[in-house]
């Protein structure tokens, strides 16, 4: 298998890592890399390009996309209509409904697929199989410690560092929460996509000093069965933003095209 991967960072370079570690470290992989991060990129041992169309030209089998939203459009977009199919996990990007017609259409014109995988909950499979019979409602909790939400606009609504007790600071649908924290919602659009939408999704997020861990928390209603989830994340120790659960969950979907069964 010919890997293809866009970004060199955090993500990147654990998912390397655990192939690697399951022994399934493709025959082949392809960075596509900034031009700063060229040279630290090649000691991975991988192929390093600096523009997509050399990625597209190397010809990979698959590519995972793991360099941000703007990367959706300049690489994943024109892969996509090149054949390539793509695994995509700045899900949150797609919350512009221009690009997410964007990418629908490459797709099509190339006879490819863009996959996107669970990242930092469980249960997106459910939810999906579950939309035929009627889904009524999807809540999403999102749960920080305050000063991990630096950096985002509940710097300006709240004193972060102060706060003594949980603080709803955001309640909305999945895709203003995308557009308005886009490090922060993969999650709600991962929901949005797989179940009612991103307008029907409801999301809120709350800077609560009580926890250690980013936890995710959602309830579906549906047709066919009623379930809630409730996720500890445990960070990257290379990036505390970045859930180990993502890293891991990416590599399954590399790993199950490496593998007689695939689960």
């Amino acid at each position: 298998m010919h890997l293809g991967v866009i970004g060199y960072g955090n993500i990147t370079r654990a998912l390397l890592g655990v192939l690697a570690r399951e022994g399934k470290m493709p025959a082949r992989v392809t960075l596509l890399v900034r031009p700063s991060q060229a040279g630290a990129a090649a000691e991975s041992g991988a192929s390093v390009v600096t523009e997509a169309t050399a990625l597209m030209a190397a010809g990979p089998d698959l590519i995972v996309e793991c360099a941000g939203h703007s990367a959706v459009a300049e690489a994943v977009v024109p892969a996509l209509g090149a054949g390539i199919e793509c695994v995509v996990v700045s899900i949150g990007a797609l919350a512009d409904a221009a690009l997410h017609a964007d990418v629908t259409a490459a797709a099509k014109k190339g006879g490819s697929r863009v996959v996107l995988p669970a990242g930092a909950i469980g249960g997106v499979d459910l939810l999906a199989a579950l939309k035929p019979s009627g889904i009524e409602a999807v809540t999403y909790v999102s749960r920080k410690p305050p000063l991990a939400w630096r950096g985002t606009p509940a710097e300006a609504l709240l004193d972060l560092p102060a706060l003594t007790e949980p603080t709803t600071f955001f309640t909305g649908n999945a895709r203003e929460a995308a557009l308005a924290y886009p490090k922060n919602a993969n999650v709600a659009a991962t929901l949005a996509l797989a179940g009612l939408g991103f307008e029907a999704t409801r999301v809120e997020m709350v800077a609560d000093p009580g926890v250690s861990q980013n936890i995710h928390e959602y309830r579906v209603t549906s047709g066919a069965a009623d379930y809630a989830m409730r996720i500890e994340g445990k960070p990257s120790p290379d990036n505390p933003k970045t859930s180990l659960a993502t890293v891991y969950s990416v590599a399954r979907e590399v790993m199950n095209r490496m593998t007689e069964v695939a689960i």
